[in-house]
């Protein structure tokens, strides 16, 4: 007798669940990588009513902010999520979004004045036009790729839209920590991508249970003295 539909597809879900690994570990900054951020004044921000933002200068958790973790390679992402890019005081909000491809992103404006969101990155091109508070806009990103929007109206505003070829992506806790789970087994590259750093790659065997990699991103050394005094 053959084995039965139901049974032969449960033998399959354990096996395929008994050859996955996590990956996990901590990103080490080592370095200074974002500049100092400024907000300027101009004639258009003048009639809004919006706070000047005074000089910021980046911490420890604005550069771990800035940090996504995902494997290069493997199956495409069989889920889809949306994520929301709020713009509000003259920027975004977050400035660092990671979703899976196929997935979508909502770009809201909070702000009292108008906003035009555009990209020229490869992966893919955006002009939403000019749209005022209360409006959103929708965008589905279906092909991998980091994508840098900007406003057409306000030249400081600045974020990245990181879509991954696979669906295994985090971000760093507070603390630097990343976790991946259910990973296929066998060797994969890992990317840490920093906003201001661009891409580090990092070679790992997956085995079953929880394989260890820590990453280092480098980025000056007034950053590392304050670090190292945390």
């Amino acid at each position: 007798m053959g084995v039965p539909r139901l049974a032969l597809l449960a033998v399959l879900a354990v096996s395929s669940c008994a050859y996955a690994g996590d990956v996990s570990g901590r990103i080490r900054i080592t370095k200074p990588l974002t500049k100092k951020r400024v907000s300027l004044n101009s004639v258009y921000d003048r009639t809004s009513a919006i706070p000047v933002a005074a000089v910021h200068e980046p911490t420890l958790q604005d550069e771990l902010d800035h940090i996504v973790v995902y494997l290069e390679n493997g199956p495409k992402p069989a889920k889809r999520v949306t994520a929301n890019v709020n713009q509000i005081q003259r920027r975004f909000d977050p400035d660092v979004v990671a979703i899976p491809a196929g997935s979508t992103v909502n770009f809201p404006n909070s702000d009292p004045i108008f906003h035009n969101i555009f990209s020229l990155s490869k992966a893919k091109l955006l002009d939403l036009g000019n749209y005022p508070k209360g409006q959103s806009r929708t965008v589905t990103f279906n092909e991998p790729g980091i994508i840098l929007v900007h406003c057409h109206l306000h030249s400081n505003m600045s974020a990245a839209i990181v879509v991954t070829p696979t669906e295994w992506l985090a971000r760093p806790d507070k603390e630097g920590r990343y976790e991946l789970k259910g990973l296929p087994i066998g060797k994969h590259t890992i990317i840490a991508w920093h906003k201001s750093a661009g891409i580090f790659r990092k070679q790992v065997e997956v085995k079953e249970g929880t394989t260890t990699l820590d990453i280092e991103v480098p980025i000056h050394d007034q950053m590392t003295e304050r670090i190292s005094k945390k």
